[in-house]
């Protein structure tokens, strides 16, 4: 009997390590399925997720450049899919329909409060970014009842026009960098992929609160720059987002499969590998 197949599909692709991630979900539970990364050409993505499906494929996960394509593809989408404007999460179903969803920020949230003990009601939150990570992550965000986010960017008019994308969650305004002096922050996440070339946006010395944490949205083997910056500046915990990549994944493989698995084991498995420690 063939088992049930699941691709991630990106361009470039070959970095991916949803394969490994996925294994050992299947593994953990009991579930035979195969799953496999697709290198998939620029201008060819619907022609690839119509051959998977054509090919027997139960589901897909979307990675860059193609989240946003999917999500155009895919007219059946999840409340938090449509306000994401992207889709990281395809199920095909027995009948040929699919239904996509966005499963980055209920992961990111996940780390945050389950794995790092975090807790989110109540606190000031200050997201650093105002492109597609930032736009994914703030309805799950905003659920757990923060006092108020603030989503900072370079350009203040994408932050403004993004927040009031999200009125109706919580309070989240939008703001340039310029107006952060004075205040401070229970917890200050990145969204900017600019912390992986080295770069910080220019924040102030004292902008976390006491007894405050930082998150990186971002990871790599060495703490990334902002992570370096947040543990200069007094932060408590100072994190990264690997542990965003596993629960994500989790939550695509509890749609597709109706099981949620452990993700602790591997979320420690891909630190050891990152940091050398096979």
């Amino acid at each position: 009997m063939k088992k049930d197949s699941y691709a991630v599909m990106g361009n470039p692709i070959g970095h991916s390590k949803s394969p490994q991630i996925h294994r050992q979900f299947a593994e953990q539970t009991g579930q035979d399925i195969s799953y496999e990364t697709l290198l998939v050409e620029l201008d060819g993505f619907a022609a690839a997720v119509d051959w998977f499906q054509n090919e027997g494929g139960k589901g897909l996960n979307i990675t860059v450049p193609f989240k946003q394509q999917a999500w155009e593809l895919v007219k059946d989408r999840s409340e938090r899919a449509e306000l994401a404007g992207a889709v990281n999460t395809i199920v095909i179903s027995g009948d040929g329909s699919r239904y996509a969803d966005t499963t980055d920020g209920v992961g990111m949230v996940r780390d945050i409060v389950e794995n790092h003990g975090l807790e989110l009601k109540g606190k000031c939150i200050l997201v650093l970014g105002a492109g597609g990570a930032v736009r994914g992550v703030l309805q799950p965000l905003l659920e757990q009842r923060p006092q108020f986010v603030i989503v900072a960017n370079r350009t203040v008019s994408k932050a403004v026009a993004l927040a009031s994308q999200f009125n109706d969650f919580g309070d989240v305004f939008g703001s340039g960098f310029d107006v952060l002096p004075g205040q401070q922050f229970d917890l200050v996440i990145n969204g900017t992929s600019a912390s992986l070339e080295g770069e910080v946006p220019p924040l102030p010395d004292d902008l976390i609160y006491e007894g405050g944490s930082c998150y990186d949205m971002m990871y790599s083997a060495e703490p990334t720059a902002f992570q370096v910056w947040a543990r200069g500046h007094g932060a408590v915990q100072s994190l990264d987002g690997l542990g965003m990549l596993v629960e994500q994944a989790a939550e695509s493989f509890f749609l597709w499969r109706g099981v949620r698995p452990e993700t602790g084991v591997v979320i420690e498995q891909l630190r050891s590998e990152m940091q050398g420690g096979k």
